[in-house]
């Protein structure tokens, strides 16, 4: 009887020894996606800033070439008027030179000259400005399309925080906040509202404010949506093998957080998770309130710039 009994003991911790390791595996699989899709994920981010810095620039580029082309315009207008005027001058003196008598003869011949090469000028000016004003017209329309667009995209954004803010009005100002920066929605949810100290499980209260913001943006499919993790300088308290520091908590708040959205209806497509550690902090790490305003996570919500890019493309 007691041989039995240790025969089942040790079948016991042998099948315990194996669900550890079935489950150890799989969050390294997961961790590894993770970071694979973080560092794909952030790529995009940088090429798109990148894309909207060039855009901001080519349309200012627009606008200075478009006050140079009316300049432009302005002068060769001057100068047909002026031209047109001397042209009528000629004009008139030349049939006066008809009517004289023949001893005018070679002074007619040579205003003649004048008068061809005055018409040719005249032909000249005529087609540059015809030139001028066509091209001052499609950059004009290319900087109001560009301009409706941006105009577009802010007012999109101001619409979206709005909707955002009203769909979080139950929780305190300390837990979330709402802005607009850089073209940019950014909702920041405390520590204190998602997590316990060192944990990657959302709070009930968190999974709450997760799914009304979920609610509010899942039916916008022309943005994308950044949710990235932050922490203060203190090192995480229990390590294991699949958690070493502040940046894998931070990797695995966010997507924590991040699937929170998808089962509230956000397409996954639009998400990116990223975890930023201790290295993004909003202020100093050297009193607990500090500390505690870096402990959050910052969900960044960003049109898509397709459309310009269409107009760019087409220029």
């Amino acid at each position: 009887m007691r041989t039995f009994f240790l025969s089942l003991l040790l079948i016991t911790i042998v099948s315990s020894c194996v669900v550890s390791k079935k489950k150890y595996d799989a969050l390294l699989a997961q961790k590894i996606r993770a970071e694979a899709d973080l560092a794909d994920r952030s790529g995009q981010l940088e090429t798109a800033n990148a894309n909207l810095d060039s855009l901001s620039a080519q349309l200012r580029k627009l606008k200075d070439d478009t006050l140079q082309i009316r300049g432009q315009k302005r002068s060769t207008a001057k100068k047909l008027a002026d031209l047109e005027k001397e042209h009528a001058q000629l004009s008139t003196y030349y049939k006066n030179l008809m009517n004289s008598s023949g001893k005018q003869t070679r002074d007619m011949a040579l205003q003649q000259e004048q008068l061809l090469a005055i018409q040719q000028n005249l032909e000249k000016t005529r087609a540059q400005n015809d030139s001028l004003s066509r091209s001052l017209a499609e950059r004009e329309k290319k900087v109001q399309e560009l301009e409706q667009v941006l105009a577009n995209k802010d007012n999109m954004v101001q619409q979206l925080r709005a909707k955002i803010s009203n769909a979080l009005l139950n929780f305190k100002e300390n837990d979330i906040t709402v802005k607009v920066k850089n073209g940019q929605v950014y909702v920041s949810l405390a520590e204190q509202l998602l997590f316990g100290s060192g944990s990657i499980e959302v709070d009930a209260k968190g999974v709450t404010a997760l799914q009304q913001l979920a609610k509010a943006i899942k039916d916008q499919k022309d943005i994308n949506i950044m949710v990235e993790g932050h922490t203060d300088n203190v090192p995480i308290s229990k390590k294991s093998q699949y958690m070493n520091d502040n940046w894998d908590l931070s990797v695995m708040r966010a997507t924590s957080i991040s699937r929170i959205l998808m089962k509230g209806g956000v397409q996954p497509r639009q998400i990116t998770a990223a975890g930023r550690g201790e290295f993004s902090p909003l202020a100093v790490n050297d009193s607990p309130g500090n500390k505690q305003k870096n402990r959050r996570t910052e969900i960044i919500i960003t049109p898509n710039l397709d459309e310009l890019f269409r107009i760019l493309e087409n220029n």
